[in-house]
């Protein structure tokens, strides 16, 4: 009786360790064992908008998983619909349920690149950065354009570009529109160091002054060795008080930035940034300019010339000249050209 029972209680006893076993085993391979299998890291986001099961479509999706059955154990024993986290989700080849779950359900969230454009208006920044992070380009508009927060951060419509520094910054993906400008102000800080500042105040311009000049710069050329230049040459007129004549300030004030060719009719517009009517800087910059444009006004080329064309060889590069009757020479010989081509506007 006794050897029996002992029996009995040896097959319960390996009965037990089997089913353990197996229990083992299939724990194991639904949350441990790789299960997502996408070519590369791929990336899941979530927004507001989305629900539990909008969530495991894109897991599934992107993750390419062989089995999705430890997901929704994971996810229905954490409660996962009540813990929703937005934001942006690495899945890697070889992974398991196990980290992916955990990820998202604590809010682990991989930074995403942010790219700062140097673009001419600021509603074309706010598409911009609106296509790259979960805020609607409609929230970063109404604050760039909002009267009481651009004067909380110390700019005006007009000056409101000059907070952005044309960069790639890490950033969280469902990061909010308060905190974006947070940390442009942040990055512009950090820009505007006291080398900077200090180069500024020595040429007798603040960092907005500064940051107007390097958008006409910038609208002036393309060429990075000549913007020193063309900074030199600008900070001539200002100084002897000459007005600045910026043919990009023209097209700013007519919002046409296909022109080619500026006449006199187009002289006549009547606007603070007709920089042919009006001396000194315009309001404002007539673009977001970038490092190496404001470097180029800082560390502008100290030379005698008030005055350029662009080159007749559309090089994209100008002539130069210290007195007038040199530059009408040279701008006869660009007028030659443009007529050439048939370029009348």
């Amino acid at each position: 009786m006794e050897k029996k029972k002992k029996k009995i209680l040896i097959a319960v006893f390996i009965a037990l360790v089997l089913m353990g076993a197996a229990c083992a085993g299939t724990v194991y391979y639904y949350l441990f064992a790789p299960q997502f299998h996408p070519p590369k890291t791929a990336y899941v986001y979530i927004d507001r908008d989305d629900t539990a099961d909008s969530i495991y479509d894109k897991v599934k999706r992107q993750g390419h998983p062989r089995s999705f059955t430890g997901f929704r154990w994971m996810a229905q024993y954490k409660k996962y619909p009540q813990n929703i986290h937005t934001g942006r989700y690495a899945i890697r080849p070889g992974e398991n349920v196990y980290h992916v779950f955990s990820r998202l359900y604590r809010g682990y969230q991989e930074p995403t690149n942010l790219t700062i454009g140097s673009v001419r208006t600021l509603d074309r920044l706010a598409r911009s950065i609106g296509k790259q992070l979960m805020i609607d380009s409609t929230e970063i508009a109404g604050l760039m354009n909002n009267p009481t927060f651009q004067q909380k951060l110390g700019y005006t419509q007009e000056t409101m570009p000059c907070l952005f520094i044309p960069e790639t910054y890490q950033v969280y993906w469902d990061m909010s529109a308060e905190e974006l400008f947070e940390r442009m102000q942040k990055e512009h800080q950090k820009f505007w160091n006291q080398e900077r500042l200090a180069k500024a105040t020595s040429i007798g311009m603040t960092p907005t002054e500064v940051c107007t000049l390097a958008s006409i710069v910038e609208e002036e050329t393309n060429n990075q060795a000549e913007k020193p230049m063309v900074a030199g040459l600008y900070i001539n007129r200002l100084h002897t008080g000459m007005p600045l004549q910026a043919d990009p300030t023209i097209k700013f004030a007519l919002q046409d930035f296909g022109l080619r060719r500026i006449t006199n009719a187009h002289l006549e517009i009547d606007s603070p940034y007709n920089t042919y009517r009006n001396a000194g800087l315009p309001p404002g910059p007539i673009r977001i300019p970038s490092p190496v444009g404001l470097d180029a006004v800082l560390n502008y080329t100290k030379h005698d010339y008030l005055y350029m064309c662009a080159k007749e060889d559309f090089s994209g590069t100008h002539n130069f000249a210290s007195n007038y009757a040199e530059h009408m020479r040279n701008a006869r010989k660009y007028w030659n050209a443009l007529n050439e081509r048939k370029i009348f506007k």
